[in-house]
């Protein structure tokens, strides 16, 4: 059965300005204008979209449902006309996801130059260490470390993350340094959100459960933790360089530093030919890359 899609615009602007007036006023139409092709597209789905009293119109389920896929429908529309029409630069707007630390130490510089580049582009950026999900949130791209089990995602890698163990030179003092994997199970280790450490001697991958008695799934917190000397912790790079470098943290097990870990750019399929994306994502592995993948692990002392 042919379903026309005619209200589609002026759905958007209703779910948009809170009312069909207002919805009218931004499109420069009548309000009768708007309810025919409101309840034409309603019509044509089969289910209403707003719950509409005298006072105020809110989206049903249904409304909320389809109100993601004709704001798509109607960027991707924009998207097309621009290229057709020989303007080629990105346009419309992206929604980001990434962890806080990482997000606000690198992704968010990069992107905010990328938006002053492209002006016509809208940048949200939701920054935050829970695991979010990209479809049903209406997400466009995500920065994720480590493995990814989404297979509705095609992922890119962008860079790699190095760990390392590190403690405070007062901690060491106290405590003593580790010279050996086992001697760590006399330290305080302070644990962050994996239950495990990974190490590489020689060719050999081997795997630690640290102990100690305190735990949080925050990496900044387990900075915090080793810059006040209460433990040893195991840290990606790009928390503790500089610290390393001035010296207030002191690197163990520099022989068995681990494999890098990849640092993925994460999209919905759905968004996979759109070349907003396309064009952030290159953006960010050339400027993320060579910064975390050629970083100078052999002068990170003082």
């Amino acid at each position: 059965m042919r379903t026309d899609w005619d209200g589609i615009e002026e759905f958007v602007a209703v779910a948009t300005n809170l009312g069909f007036k207002p919805a009218a006023q931004a499109l420069n139409v009548s309000t009768s204008h708007v309810s025919r092709a409101v309840t034409r597209l309603e019509n044509a789905i089969g289910a209403p979209l707003f719950y509409r009293t005298t006072r105020k119109v809110s989206l049903t389920d249904t409304g909320r449902t389809v109100l993601a896929h004709c704001r798509q429908l109607i960027q991707s529309r924009d998207e097309l006309f621009a290229a057709v029409g020989g303007d080629n630069d990105p346009q419309g707007e992206i929604k980001i996801t990434c962890s806080t630390l990482l997000g606000e130490r690198y992704i968010s510089p990069i992107v905010r130059r990328f938006c002053q580049e492209y002006p016509k582009v809208e940048v949200t950026m939701d920054l935050s260490n829970r695991l979010v999900d990209l479809i049903a949130e209406g997400f466009d791209l995500a920065i994720r470390t480590g493995r990814l089990e989404d297979s509705r995602l095609i992922s890119s890698r962008v860079a790699t993350r190095q760990f390392l163990v590190c403690a405070s030179p007062a901690y060491l003092e106290a405590h003593g340094t580790p010279q050996r994997l086992d001697d760590l199970k006399a330290h305080n280790c302070l644990i962050g959100s994996s239950n495990s450490w990974r190490f590489k001697i020689g060719n050999k991958h081997e795997t630690l459960r640290p102990r100690g008695n305190w735990r949080c799934n925050s990496a900044a917190s387990v900075l915090d933790g080793l810059l006040a000397g209460t433990g040893i912790g195991q840290l990606p790079l790009f928390y503790v360089l500089p610290y390393l470098q001035s010296g207030a943290l002191v690197e163990l097990f520099e022989d068995s530093r681990p494999e890098p870990e990849p640092i993925w750019a994460v999209y919905p399929q759905a968004r996979h030919l759109q070349p907003k994306v396309h064009l952030l994502v290159d953006r960010i592995r050339a400027q993320l890359q060579p910064g975390f993948e050629a970083a100078p692990l052999n002068q990170l002392q003082p």
